[in-house]
């Protein structure tokens, strides 16, 4: 079984020239005429006299583009949200509802949802598994599944303290790409490397891949890794010392969180923007389905 808070901003440089009052990291040297705020490329809006701000051209002012034409953008380009946490809070409920569920229904309910290449049931009579029946989704549904109190209890701690900040400095859309591609990518892993008969469940592939995009992120933002680095090494140790803990879920989850948050984060501002971030969830997404097609020919 596969078993700090704040809300990251971009810092600013206060010995340059003033940030973008909606692109803190952008330095600029315009001022809406209206009122006064420093204002980038992207938000400067054409008007009669120099340029304006989207808020005072939503406000009736300006004579250049629509209001909408330049929103209001997270770090990594995402919709900024009135509930930076909705996505976060959302998988919490998934992973709680599902929790209820089986303590509810019992192990056939688990049973049928855990990850496992190939083994015989004996409860059922026959083979089940990835591997030997084609049961693709338990790939899926292992990693939002839980079978101890302590085990959905931590993972979902976790989960609160790296989601909020990540969904809000990502964006929604973003955050989810995140969350379900180093979830599979944990399973994939896991599915290549355990023994077939080995069962596996837990969100924490999505977890430590929350824990590799945070740290790309707040390197990104010369914040301070310490704190990070020590809780991620305090679970690394958990994870390799103590018995019963699918530790191919964590590295797998931890790996592929990485490199799509440094796609996301990394990637140029502009019309590349978008086809580059998901571009790395793609790659990372490729080379999950490879691994599982590859140990998917070995088994049969």
């Amino acid at each position: 079984m596969d078993q700090a808070p704040g809300s990251p901003q971009e810092p600013q440089d206060t010995h340059g020239l003033p940030g973008c009052y909606r692109h803190p990291d952008r330095e600029t040297g315009i001022r809406c005429t209206r009122c006064e705020r420093p204002i980038c490329t992207d938000c400067m809006v054409s008007a009669s006299v120099g340029f304006q701000c989207p808020d005072c051209v939503r406000t009736g002012s300006g004579t250049g583009h629509a209001p909408s034409a330049s929103m209001p953008r997270t770090l990594a380009g995402g919709a900024l949200t009135s509930d930076s946490r909705l996505i976060t809070k959302i998988l919490i409920g998934i992973n709680a509802a599902v929790f209820v569920v089986g303590l509810a229904l019992g192990d056939d309910f688990v049973n049928r949802l855990t990850l496992i290449a190939g083994a015989f049931d004996p409860e059922l009579g026959e083979p089940v598994g990835v591997a030997l029946e084609g049961e693709w989704y338990r790939l899926l549904t292992s990693v939002f599944l839980h079978q101890e109190i302590w085990h959905i209890f931590f993972n979902m701690l976790l989960l609160w303290w790296l989601g909020g900040p990540l969904e809000e400095a990502l964006g929604r859309v973003r955050f989810l790409a995140l969350y379900l591609v180093s979830g599979l990518a944990g399973s994939a892993l896991t599915y290549l490397i355990a023994a077939p008969n080995q069962g596996s469940l837990g969100a924490s592939g999505a977890i430590y891949g929350l824990f590799g995009a945070m740290i790309v992120l707040m390197r990104r933002m010369r914040y301070d890794l310490r704190p990070i680095v020590a809780l991620l090494a305090i679970n690394l140790v958990i994870t390799f010392v103590a018995p019963g803990i699918a530790w191919e879920a964590h590295v797998g989850g931890l790996v592929a969180g990485a490199l799509v948050a440094y796609g996301m984060v990394h990637a140029p501002k502009g019309r590349w923007r978008v086809p580059v971030q998901f571009g790395a969830c793609g790659l990372v997404l490729l080379a999950a389905v490879v691994v599982i097609a590859l140990r998917t020919a070995a088994l049969t």
